[in-house]
């Protein structure tokens, strides 16, 4: 990638790109940046990149690099688990499974005893090889003879499978009551049994009280509804604006039901003509732009949990949009999606941005004979391609940033064994040692020093000052 000329004078964004673990990345670059004092003026983010941008908005990124913060919360344990259903389904399962191999367990056990008891008559123990054959005699007559063999397990059996099918239905029934539908769901009814396989509970539960400690300063009231919780960060980001610590933002995520990006903003009063331009009628403009300073600004909770869903992996949020917005009352399905780096990069651009700073925990794409260990469970293969989803949006993003601003910088790791979904860490087959999260922030400190901070940001203080 080319190199750009920074100069703190510009009005500079920082774009947090990925999902996942990608917030601990994150969390470790924006250490850095506030460390070296690098003006910004603009926080950008999708994924887990939009809690990393709604606490640095508010001046409270330290908490996230805190040795006591969220990235280091034992609930992250429990993120993007599978579903409940699924996994009580999985061990009904593996319990059908052992009832099923049980009588072939049965017969090889003979088949052992049976060759044992012939050596020991080879060698002239006699009498031990009839006991063992008298052993196994009495033990399948026991095993194969009613009520073992031949009553029980059948009813073992089928009370498992039947065990299964009624966690999946409850769990089916319970999404049901949790989320109604009010439109026709279309596909036949056992689709509705399968779902999404990773719940999204987690980590959006333990993102969301970080949140709130930041909004309620030293009060101690719990933690308000999510309406509620949106208009509160608003009020505080809007008052606040301008001062040391405060920056503007913006936010995307992907609209499944209308097919569109919709970017959230709270900007400044110079910028904001700009980011509302075209916002009257029913441009598709309109359709897209969710303006947090007016009666949308209870749908900054909603932005913020709905980027921590993954497509297809894990259910969509579900936002009701105020009835004077433009979808008039309308509830939306809302998820994250690679490729929302592009969006943010033509919105900062709109929003007067000068110079942008790229920040992805997806290293760069393999080269030859660069080929990494395959996984081999369905989480890891999930994440292999949201990996090369997120890189090949980052290389977009960049190429798109080119031609619109005068520097583009990108912070990302050379190498990360750390998955999406790996919240309690991986193994780095490269320096045979285990890799957690809190490693992860400090890779994104020293990257963001060694690819940024000293050979471009202080570089160009050296020319500025010469």
């Amino acid at each position: 990638m080319v190199e750009s000329t920074y100069s703190p004078r510009l009005r500079t964004a920082v774009v947090l790109c990925g999902a996942g673990t990608a917030g601990a990345y994150q969390a470790g670059v924006l250490r850095a940046l506030s460390e070296a004092g690098v003006k910004v003026d603009l926080m950008a983010g999708h994924g887990a990149g939009a809690v990393t941008a709604l606490c640095a908005a508010i001046d409270g990124g330290s908490r996230l690099w805190d040795p006591a913060g969220p990235w280091a919360s034992p609930h992250l344990g429990r993120a993007y688990r599978w579903r409940p259903a699924f996994r009580l389904a999985a061990a009904g399962c593996v319990i059908a499974g052992v009832v099923l191999v049980a009588p072939l367990a049965v017969l090889g056990l003979a088949a052992a005893i049976y060759a044992v008891s012939l050596l020991a008559s080879l060698v002239g123990l006699t009498t031990v090889a009839m006991w063992l054959v008298d052993l196994y005699a009495r033990a399948s007559g026991v095993l194969f003879h009613p009520p073992i063999m031949p009553t029980l397990v059948p009813r073992a059996l089928v009370l498992t499978v039947l065990a299964v099918v009624i966690v999946i239905v409850a769990a089916a029934i319970g999404a049901a009551r949790h989320d109604p539908a009010r439109r026709r769901l279309k596909g036949a009814f056992w689709w509705r049994l399968v779902g999404a396989p990773l719940t999204a509970d987690e980590p959006a539960g333990v993102l969301l009280e970080v949140l709130w400690r930041l909004v309620r300063g030293g009060s101690s009231e719990p933690r308000p509804v999510a309406a509620d919780l949106g208009r509160r960060y608003v009020e505080t980001l809007t008052e606040n604006l301008g001062q040391p610590g405060f920056r503007e933002l913006l936010l995307a995520v992907h609209d499944i039901d209308s097919r569109r990006d919709l970017v959230g903003g709270l900007l400044g009063r110079d910028v904001q003509a700009a980011f509302q331009a075209g916002l009257g009628g029913l441009s598709p403009r309109a359709a897209e732009i969710v303006e947090w300073t007016g009666p949308q600004r209870a749908l900054l909770v909603d932005f913020l949990t709905a980027s921590l869903r993954l497509p297809f992996a894990s259910p969509a949020h579900v936002a009701e949009f105020p009835a004077d917005s433009y979808w008039r009352g309308e509830r939306h399905r809302l998820s994250d999606r690679p490729g929302l780096p592009l969006r943010l990069v033509e919105e900062a651009a709109a929003a007067g941005v000068e110079q942008i700073i790229l920040v992805s925990a997806t290293p760069p794409p393999a080269v030859a004979h660069g080929l990494r260990p395959r996984p081999l469970d369905l989480r890891g293969r999930m994440g292999e391609v949201l990996q090369g989803l997120e890189s090949s949006a980052l290389h977009d993003a960049y190429t798109a940033a080119t031609a619109r601003f005068s520097g583009v910088f990108v912070v990302r790791p050379d190498h990360n064994p750390v998955g999406p979904f790996d919240f309690g860490g991986a193994h780095d087959d490269d320096s045979d040692r285990r890799m957690t999260l809190r490693d992860l922030i400090e890779q994104g400190y020293g990257d963001a020093y060694r690819q940024f901070i000293e050979p471009i940001v202080a570089a160009g203080d050296r020319i500025e000052a010469v």
